[in-house]
Protein backbone atom coordinates (compact mmCIF):
# COMPACT_ATOMS: atom_id res chain seq x y z
CA UNK A 1 0.00 0.00 0.00
CA UNK A 2 1.29 3.36 -1.31
CA UNK A 3 1.94 5.96 1.96
CA UNK A 4 3.62 8.62 -0.45
CA UNK A 5 3.08 9.48 -4.11
CA UNK A 6 5.30 11.72 -5.53
CA UNK A 7 4.54 12.41 -9.57
CA UNK A 8 6.43 14.05 -11.82
CA UNK A 9 7.34 16.87 -9.14
CA UNK A 10 9.13 20.08 -10.40
CA UNK A 11 9.93 22.95 -8.83
CA UNK A 12 11.63 26.38 -10.01
CA UNK A 13 13.20 28.86 -7.84
CA UNK A 14 13.25 32.17 -10.18
CA UNK A 15 15.17 30.93 -13.53
CA UNK A 16 16.74 27.73 -11.23
CA UNK A 17 14.71 24.16 -12.06
CA UNK A 18 15.66 22.61 -8.32
CA UNK A 19 13.70 19.67 -9.02
CA UNK A 20 13.10 18.46 -12.25
CA UNK A 21 10.32 15.98 -12.69
CA UNK A 22 10.68 13.54 -9.83
CA UNK A 23 8.79 10.50 -9.43
CA UNK A 24 8.51 8.71 -6.17
CA UNK A 25 6.24 6.19 -4.07
CA UNK A 26 7.22 5.04 -0.73
CA UNK A 27 4.95 1.93 1.26
CA UNK A 28 3.67 2.00 4.23
CA UNK A 29 6.14 1.30 6.86
CA UNK A 30 9.01 2.14 4.70
CA UNK A 31 12.51 3.65 5.23
CA UNK A 32 13.62 5.94 2.24
CA UNK A 33 16.85 7.29 3.10
CA UNK A 34 17.48 10.29 0.14
CA UNK A 35 21.57 11.16 -0.06
CA UNK A 36 23.48 13.13 -2.71
CA UNK A 37 25.75 16.46 -2.65
CA UNK A 38 24.38 19.53 -1.42
CA UNK A 39 22.33 21.83 -3.75
CA UNK A 40 20.97 18.50 -5.01
CA UNK A 41 17.44 19.34 -4.08
CA UNK A 42 17.00 16.92 -1.05
CA UNK A 43 15.68 18.85 1.15
CA UNK A 44 13.40 20.95 -1.14
CA UNK A 45 12.19 17.62 -1.93
CA UNK A 46 11.27 16.64 1.41
CA UNK A 47 9.92 20.04 2.01
CA UNK A 48 7.35 19.49 -0.60
CA UNK A 49 6.20 16.37 0.29
CA UNK A 50 4.29 18.11 3.52
CA UNK A 51 3.56 21.88 1.59
CA UNK A 52 6.16 23.53 3.63
CA UNK A 53 7.45 24.24 -0.31
CA UNK A 54 4.79 24.21 -2.78
CA UNK A 55 5.40 22.57 -6.20
CA UNK A 56 5.66 24.33 -9.30
CA UNK A 57 3.75 21.71 -10.83
CA UNK A 58 2.97 17.69 -10.51
CA UNK A 59 1.56 15.64 -7.54
CA UNK A 60 2.49 14.71 -4.31
CA UNK A 61 -0.32 12.51 -2.45
CA UNK A 62 -0.14 11.56 1.51
CA UNK A 63 -2.64 9.07 2.52
CA UNK A 64 -4.87 9.60 -0.23
CA UNK A 65 -4.71 13.33 0.50
CA UNK A 66 -3.31 15.11 -2.46
CA UNK A 67 -1.09 18.23 -1.12
CA UNK A 68 -0.64 19.89 -3.93
CA UNK A 69 -4.10 20.40 -4.40
CA UNK A 70 -5.00 23.81 -3.87
CA UNK A 71 -8.39 23.20 -2.10
CA UNK A 72 -6.29 21.07 0.09
CA UNK A 73 -6.69 21.86 3.83
CA UNK A 74 -2.85 21.90 4.83
CA UNK A 75 -3.04 22.38 8.23
CA UNK A 76 -5.34 19.83 8.91
CA UNK A 77 -3.28 17.31 6.00
CA UNK A 78 0.49 18.31 7.97
CA UNK A 79 -1.27 16.69 11.43
CA UNK A 80 -0.17 13.20 10.02
CA UNK A 81 3.09 14.06 8.89
CA UNK A 82 5.91 15.22 11.07
CA UNK A 83 9.09 16.98 10.55
CA UNK A 84 12.35 16.97 11.73
CA UNK A 85 14.78 19.70 10.84
CA UNK A 86 18.26 20.06 11.01
CA UNK A 87 17.84 23.08 13.82
CA UNK A 88 15.58 21.46 16.16
CA UNK A 89 12.88 24.30 16.29
CA UNK A 90 12.18 24.33 19.84
CA UNK A 91 10.26 27.23 21.43
CA UNK A 92 13.69 28.40 23.72
CA UNK A 93 11.01 30.22 26.33
CA UNK A 94 9.03 26.97 26.62
CA UNK A 95 9.53 24.35 28.72
CA UNK A 96 10.57 20.88 27.05
CA UNK A 97 6.98 19.82 28.49
CA UNK A 98 5.30 22.77 26.66
CA UNK A 99 7.38 22.21 23.75
CA UNK A 100 5.83 18.70 23.00
CA UNK A 101 2.61 19.32 24.18
CA UNK A 102 2.18 22.90 22.61
CA UNK A 103 0.59 21.48 19.54
CA UNK A 104 -1.61 18.30 20.95
CA UNK A 105 -3.21 20.25 23.05
CA UNK A 106 -4.02 23.42 20.59
CA UNK A 107 -4.63 21.45 17.78
CA UNK A 108 -5.85 18.54 18.53
CA UNK A 109 -7.95 19.76 21.51
CA UNK A 110 -6.10 16.71 23.77
CA UNK A 111 -6.50 17.75 27.92
CA UNK A 112 -3.75 18.87 29.47
CA UNK A 113 -3.43 15.52 31.59
CA UNK A 114 -3.74 13.49 28.54
CA UNK A 115 -0.51 15.29 26.74
CA UNK A 116 1.04 15.44 29.74
CA UNK A 117 1.38 12.14 30.37
CA UNK A 118 2.14 11.57 26.31
CA UNK A 119 5.26 14.01 26.98
CA UNK A 120 6.69 11.65 29.77
CA UNK A 121 6.09 8.50 27.43
CA UNK A 122 7.35 10.35 24.38
CA UNK A 123 10.35 11.45 26.62
CA UNK A 124 10.67 8.04 28.12
CA UNK A 125 10.85 6.91 24.59
CA UNK A 126 13.80 8.91 23.03
CA UNK A 127 15.92 9.04 26.56
CA UNK A 128 15.21 12.20 28.09
CA UNK A 129 12.73 11.44 30.85
CA UNK A 130 14.97 13.51 33.18
CA UNK A 131 14.39 16.33 31.27
CA UNK A 132 10.72 17.03 30.95
CA UNK A 133 11.15 20.19 32.68
CA UNK A 134 14.16 21.51 31.30
CA UNK A 135 14.37 24.18 29.21
CA UNK A 136 16.33 24.08 25.49
CA UNK A 137 19.18 26.47 26.07
CA UNK A 138 19.80 23.56 29.44
CA UNK A 139 20.42 20.97 26.71
CA UNK A 140 22.82 19.62 24.72
CA UNK A 141 22.35 19.91 20.99
CA UNK A 142 21.44 15.40 20.54
CA UNK A 143 18.99 16.36 23.40
CA UNK A 144 17.42 19.05 21.85
CA UNK A 145 16.86 17.03 18.75
CA UNK A 146 15.66 14.33 20.78
CA UNK A 147 13.21 16.33 22.17
CA UNK A 148 12.33 17.67 18.27
CA UNK A 149 11.85 14.05 17.81
CA UNK A 150 9.67 13.68 20.67
CA UNK A 151 7.72 16.73 19.57
CA UNK A 152 6.93 15.73 16.14
CA UNK A 153 5.55 12.11 17.95
CA UNK A 154 3.68 13.84 20.20
CA UNK A 155 0.48 14.63 16.75
CA UNK A 156 0.68 10.77 16.70
CA UNK A 157 1.54 11.29 12.82
CA UNK A 158 1.78 8.37 9.87
CA UNK A 159 4.50 9.65 8.52
CA UNK A 160 7.81 11.23 9.76
CA UNK A 161 10.29 13.74 7.49
CA UNK A 162 13.73 13.99 8.35
CA UNK A 163 15.70 16.98 7.14
CA UNK A 164 19.78 16.00 7.62
CA UNK A 165 18.37 15.93 11.67
CA UNK A 166 21.92 15.01 12.64
CA UNK A 167 24.00 17.59 10.22
CA UNK A 168 24.11 20.45 13.47
CA UNK A 169 25.76 17.99 15.93
CA UNK A 170 28.77 17.26 16.96
CA UNK A 171 30.00 13.75 16.06
CA UNK A 172 29.72 12.38 19.37
CA UNK A 173 26.36 13.88 19.64
CA UNK A 174 25.43 12.03 16.75
CA UNK A 175 24.77 8.58 17.29
CA UNK A 176 22.10 8.92 20.42
CA UNK A 177 19.79 11.11 17.66
CA UNK A 178 20.38 7.82 14.82
CA UNK A 179 19.45 5.16 18.15
CA UNK A 180 16.03 6.71 18.70
CA UNK A 181 15.10 7.00 14.67
CA UNK A 182 16.21 2.83 14.19
CA UNK A 183 13.66 2.57 16.99
CA UNK A 184 11.11 4.25 14.83
CA UNK A 185 12.31 1.98 11.88
CA UNK A 186 11.40 -0.69 13.87
CA UNK A 187 8.37 0.52 15.26
CA UNK A 188 7.07 0.71 11.68
CA UNK A 189 7.13 4.17 11.05
CA UNK A 190 6.94 5.58 7.48
CA UNK A 191 10.19 7.83 7.15
CA UNK A 192 12.12 9.57 4.37
CA UNK A 193 15.24 10.97 5.48
CA UNK A 194 17.56 13.03 4.07
CA UNK A 195 20.86 12.14 5.60
CA UNK A 196 25.11 12.34 4.91
CA UNK A 197 25.32 9.72 7.66
CA UNK A 198 25.70 6.82 5.39
CA UNK A 199 26.34 3.85 7.83
CA UNK A 200 22.66 4.90 8.80
CA UNK A 201 21.32 4.36 5.26
CA UNK A 202 23.21 1.40 5.43
CA UNK A 203 21.40 -0.22 8.49
CA UNK A 204 17.83 1.01 8.39
CA UNK A 205 16.53 2.24 4.46
CA UNK A 206 14.70 -0.40 2.74
CA UNK A 207 15.51 1.73 0.05
CA UNK A 208 18.28 4.43 -0.80
CA UNK A 209 17.64 7.33 -3.53
CA UNK A 210 20.69 9.28 -4.83
CA UNK A 211 19.97 12.97 -6.09
CA UNK A 212 21.93 14.76 -8.27
CA UNK A 213 21.08 18.56 -9.78
CA UNK A 214 17.53 18.27 -9.38
CA UNK A 215 16.87 14.23 -10.29
CA UNK A 216 16.87 10.68 -8.91
CA UNK A 217 19.92 9.20 -10.57
CA UNK A 218 19.55 6.01 -8.79
CA UNK A 219 17.54 3.87 -6.43
CA UNK A 220 17.67 0.32 -4.90
CA UNK A 221 18.39 -1.04 -1.70
CA UNK A 222 21.53 -0.42 0.40
CA UNK A 223 22.90 -3.60 -1.20
CA UNK A 224 22.52 -2.27 -4.46
CA UNK A 225 23.47 1.53 -4.05
CA UNK A 226 26.61 1.42 -1.60
CA UNK A 227 27.94 -1.97 -2.98
CA UNK A 228 26.95 -1.99 -6.85
CA UNK A 229 25.92 1.58 -7.99
CA UNK A 230 25.20 1.40 -11.55
CA UNK A 231 25.46 5.42 -12.44
CA UNK A 232 28.80 6.48 -12.39
CA UNK A 233 27.70 9.82 -11.20
CA UNK A 234 26.73 7.20 -7.80
CA UNK A 235 29.99 6.08 -8.00
CA UNK A 236 31.62 9.37 -7.92
CA UNK A 237 29.72 10.87 -5.45
CA UNK A 238 30.46 7.44 -3.03
CA UNK A 239 34.04 7.32 -3.63
CA UNK A 240 34.38 11.10 -2.52
CA UNK A 241 32.47 10.03 0.79
CA UNK A 242 34.32 7.40 1.79
CA UNK A 243 37.47 9.04 1.14
CA UNK A 244 36.46 11.97 3.20
CA UNK A 245 35.39 10.15 6.01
Amino acid sequence: MTKILIENVHKTFGTREVLCGIDLAVGVGDVVCVIGPSGSGKSTLLRCVNALEPVTSGRVVVDDIVMTDPKCDLNSARRNIGMVFQSFNLFSHMTVRRNITLAPMDLKKMPAAEANALAAELLAKVGLADRIDAYPRQLSGGQKQRVAIARALAMKPDVMLFDEPTSALDPEMVGEVLTVMKQLALDGMTMIVVTHEMSFAKEVADRVIFMDNGLIVEQGTPQDVFSNPKEPRTQDFLRRVSQAG
